[in-house]
């Protein structure tokens, strides 16, 4: 073997060891300052307390108020991205021309670029005040209005990855929907799309995780107060936006409360490696059912 091949090997070997590495650092940080919060709060009652005020002088620590917020947000975001995201991706693979794809794309996912905390204030100063002309009683910070702009963040992701996964459908099956009479919106829904729902269910699998970690909209448009509420015109708090509001500083270092972070962070943690797993089932049981 080569001394290229070797170093190039040794290279990649490195990558694998240190991302595995910076994982199991990031799982044992958790672990470690998380085991202080449950050794003074009971795991029951984190997980099925109905109020989170550890920052109050009556402390509850039930992070069930979060969780909420959290789901909710992230289900109208992708209530939002799905649909458009999918649409365009269908849009894009089937009815645009080469010339439009190849400038309509990567204006798509300049969307991706733009700093989260732009989306937070767009949504804050602009998607309220507009929602508000037709829903009175919208509050000023809401879970609407951040899980909409949430969801316009996300298009590009599902939107590029949907496109991608249906471009890689082969050709012979729209070839043969076409012969069957199909006509081209036939056969976009009725073909290629089944065709790829493998890798467009991954695509909102990961938009999802994406939306349940994200920070500054949520933090800036949705506002501070955890409730446990799936009612999106009011403000609540997210998960990610406690563990900024703690970080912050007020609170002291050591302390519970200052450990409610990481307990929090645990249940994100656990929360997303669940998604990703039933990402990977998902994927390949619809593998397993187009092979």
């Amino acid at each position: 073997m080569k001394v290229s091949e070797r170093i190039i090997e040794g290279l990649l070997w490195l990558s694998a060891v240190i991302t595995i590495l910076v994982t199991i650092g990031i799982i044992w940080v958790l672990l470690s300052q998380s085991i202080g919060f449950f050794q003074v709060v009971s795991l029951t009652e984190f997980l099925t307390e109905k109020e989170w005020t550890p920052l109050f002088a009556d402390k509850k620590f039930g992070i069930m108020p979060l969780v909420a917020g959290t789901l909710l947000t992230t289900f109208i975001a992708i209530a939002v991205a799905l649909p458009l995201g999918l649409t365009i991706a269908v849009y894009l693979n089937e009815y645009a021309p080469a010339r439009m794809r190849q400038i309509v794309k990567p204006l798509l996912e300049i969307l991706a670029t733009i700093p989260t905390v732009v989306y937070g204030f767009f949504a804050l100063t602009v998607v309220t005040p507009f929602l508000q002309q037709f829903i009175p009683g919208l509050a000023g910070f809401n879970a609407l209005s951040a899980g909409m702009v949430m969801g316009i963040m996300i298009v590009p992701m599902i939107s590029s990855l949907s496109e991608d996964a249906i471009s890689a459908v082969p050709r012979s099956l729209r070839e043969a929907a076409y012969g069957m009479g199909s006509t081209r919106l036939q056969t976009a829904f009725g073909v290629m799309v089944p065709a790829a729902s493998s890798g467009i269910v991954v695509s909102v699998i990961l938009a999802i995780s994406r939306a349940v970690g994200e920070t500054m909209i949520v933090a800036i448009a949705a506002g501070q107060q955890p409730r446990l509420t799936m009612n999106p015109l009011v403000p609540i708090e997210t998960i990610t936006t406690y563990i900024v509001q703690v970080s912050l500083g007020d609170v002291p270092h050591g302390s519970l409360e200052y450990k409610t972070i990481f307990a929090a962070g645990i249940t994100l943690f656990v929360f997303t490696f669940a998604l990703n797993n039933i990402s990977f089932w998902i994927k390949k049981k619809y593998q397993e059912k187009y092979d």
